[in-house]
This record gives C-alpha cells, sequence and structure tokens, in this order.
C-alpha cells in the first residue's frame, strides 16, 4: 500500500496450561483470537473449530484443523455462528479464550442451551515499555496514523507512551480503531481524529489507509 509499517507490540502473549475436554466430548471448539491456536493439541484437530474472524479461522486451518467456519469478526458473531451450527441439547462446546475472556460469550452461548466448557489457554500482558523505534518516529513526528487491533493495545499503548513522551506526541496522528471499544480506550489521547473499521477485521481496518 505504500506505506512504511512500525511495528509495535503492546502485549506479550503467554501461554497457560489448561486441561481440554477430551475430543471425543466435543461437538465444536469456538476460538476467540488466534492467540489460543497454538494450545490446542493435534488430538482436537478433527473437532468442527468456530473462529471470531479470517484471520483466526486461517490461523486454525494453517496448524491442521479440518472443518473451520468464521464469524463475522466479533463476540456476538461468533455467539450466533455457534448457535446456528451447534446441537441444543448436545454434546459441550469448548470456549478457548484468553485470561479474563470470554465470559459473557460462555453466559450468551449457555443461554441457548449450548453446554460449554471454558478454557483459558494464554494470557495478553501489557508491555512496560514502548519499542524503541516506534518512540523515536513519534518524538520526531514521523508516524501518519496508527493502527490499534484491540482495546486492551489500545490501553497498553497509552500507557507506554505514558512513560516515555508527553501526550502531545499523538496530535498529528490519526488513530484507527478495530472497534468501537477500541476507539473509547484511545480517546484519552489529543489524536488527530479517531476512526473506526466498518466491520472488526484487519482488512477493514487497512482500508480506513486508502
Amino acid at each position: 500500500m505504500g506505506f512504511v509499517p512500525i511495528l509495535t507490540p503492546a502485549l506479550a502473549v503467554r501461554r497457560r496450561a489448561a486441561r481440554l475436554p477430551a475430543p471425543g466430548e466435543l461437538q465444536a471448539i469456538l476460538v476467540t483470537s488466534a492467540n489460543a491456536i497454538p494450545a490446542l493439541p493435534a488430538s482436537h484437530h478433527g473437532v468442527m473449530l468456530l473462529a471470531v474472524g479470517e484471520a483466526t479461522a486461517a490461523a486454525a486451518r494453517g496448524a491442521g484443523f479440518r472443518a473451520v467456519h468464521a464469524a463475522a469478526g466479533d463476540a456476538a458473531a461468533l455467539a450466533a455462528l455457534a448457535l446456528a451450527r451447534c446441537a441444543a441439547p448436545g454434546p459441550a462446546v469448548l470456549l478457548a479464550a484468553g485470561a479474563g475472556q470470554g465470559g459473557d460469550l460462555a453466559a450468551r452461548l449457555r443461554a441457548g442451551g449450548l453446554r460449554v466448557h471454558r478454557r483459558v489457554l494464554y494470557a495478553a500482558v501489557a508491555r512496560t515499555a514502548l519499542p524503541r523505534p516506534a518512540r523515536a518516529a513519534l518524538a520526531a513526528g514521523h508516524v501518519d496514523a496508527a493502527l490499534f487491533f484491540s482495546a486492551a493495545s489500545a490501553r497498553a499503548f497509552a500507557a507506554q507512551l505514558e512513560a516515555c513522551l508527553p501526550a502531545a506526541a499523538v496530535a498529528g496522528i490519526e488513530a484507527l480503531a478495530i472497534s468501537a471499544a477500541t476507539a473509547a480506550a484511545l480517546a484519552p489521547l489529543p489524536w488527530r481524529a479517531i476512526r473506526v473499521a466498518s466491520r472488526p477485521n484487519q482488512s477493514e481496518l487497512l482500508a480506513l489507509l486508502s
């Protein structure tokens, strides 16, 4: 697209050990982030996997899952997909989530009649400092736009910025948010503008650059 990206990971993902139900006990696995995929063993690759969006679905297929379906990019869409594809009552579904995530989704699935096993397979921990290239580019005013893929990464970025630069460092930058929740997390900073993707996925977020 002609841009020079400065990769600025705001979160560090750490795997967590969890005891999973046997694949024969499950009718589906629900995945809210590609970060959960590496923690799902090959023994479960034959179970239908329902992914929150296309990027997560692609990661699941790449890992070896054979029956993969993608929702439209958020928890509500994933719940709707699960309720359409899964039998209620029927075998349980496994909700593979991150620490502090998936509670509302699990409740929605249970309200729809599904039995849910929620397992925490990873934790996303805020990094404490901006990478040096990002810090230098922000200080020099060389950033035109900043893309944020989650509310958690937006909050982490705000804390990292506060630790090393004045908030005015983002005054000339357009913030591009993948969701309304992400935009709300960015609102306290004095951006030139904040825009939200029309749908919560990478393609629509990148479309804001054009």
